[in-house]
């Protein structure tokens, strides 16, 4: 399709949903490890600086005196996270590290969704303003704010529970206890029929785990880029306007209401997956400890 085919509200989506990467060009495959989305990974590290200088600050604060709101407001997040842990994840020495994991997690996830509030074109016009994003070719040009609505950002720290879970497998069951798990389960039979079931139980097992890998991944990815573009949608109902006339302020009025009404919406959107995904990363880890 020529580019004069394409219309003025789908060049401008098109043009939100290109990264900041080296190649200068919206990535046309799934998996591309050559592209490194320098916007992704520069929202992700700030958001995650600012989340452990939070819980630094509120750690640095914290008196056995009359506690401040800030330090209230902390302690219950975090006995809230502990309980959570508490009922999910059995070993009390895998606890000390989870919740606070746990913790971290929920709070730059929500870091990284919140980013996704702030009007869509606000960064493009102070890149313009500046000279940094007028014209294609400029530094940036293309550039989008929200992590999680990256696939590369989602599924990342999606692996990464991936990878604590077998760490916590093999440590809790051994290498040995964790290898034959993956041959003798979820079909637990004796005598020779092991060995026919076998290879079916660690094709069921690898599965489960690629399962809950995308599956956490995309949940996450698929909420946050699809609220992202409804954003963008709205936008189109306040750029469309030309001049004072009936459609015009029609259009106008319809932007705010259907800004500030799905905004307000959007925040539950923001908290829920990140508690979701918060829980889910208990849960994986908890079920490592499951023994056959």
């Amino acid at each position: 399709m020529a580019a004069s085919d394409i219309s003025p509200q789908s060049g401008y989506i098109q043009h939100h949903l290109v990264h900041l990467n080296n190649t200068g060009e919206k990535q046309d495959v799934l998996a591309d490890f050559s592209v490194i989305n320098y916007d992704s990974v520069f929202w992700s590290l700030l958001t995650g600086i600012i989340t452990l200088y939070f819980l630094y600050r509120a750690a640095r604060r914290a008196t056995p005196a009359v506690p401040g709101r800030f330090q209230m407001a902390v302690e219950v997040l975090v006995e809230w996270v502990e309980d959570q842990a508490k009922q999910i994840v059995p070993s009390t020495e895998t606890r000390r590290f989870a919740a606070p994991l746990a913790l971290t997690v929920f709070l730059w996830v929500v870091a990284m969704n919140v980013l996704d509030l702030l009007p869509v074109d606000l960064l493009p016009w102070l890149f313009s303003t500046t000279g940094l994003g007028a014209e294609k070719g400029d530094v940036l040009y293309y550039h989008r704010i929200l992590p999680t609505a990256d696939l590369n950002i989602a599924m990342g720290m999606s692996i990464g529970v991936l990878l604590l879970t077998l760490y916590y497998g093999v440590k809790v069951k051994n290498p040995f206890g964790f290898i034959k798990g993956l041959f003798t389960t979820p079909f637990t039979v004796s005598g020779i029929a092991i060995i026919f079931l076998a290879p079916f139980n660690v094709l069921l097992n690898l599965i489960e785990y690629a399962a809950k890998t995308v599956s956490l991944g995309m949940r996450l990815f698929g909420n946050m880029f699809a609220g992202e573009l409804v954003f963008m949608l709205i936008a189109l109902l306040g750029g469309a306007w030309t001049g004072f006339n009936g459609a015009n302020l029609g259009l106008g009025i319809g932007h705010i209401l259907a800004g500030s009404a799905w905004a307000i919406f959007h925040i539950l959107i923001v908290l829920l997956q990140a508690f979701i995904f918060m829980m889910l990363t208990l849960v994986y880890i908890g079920q490592a400890h499951e023994i056959e």
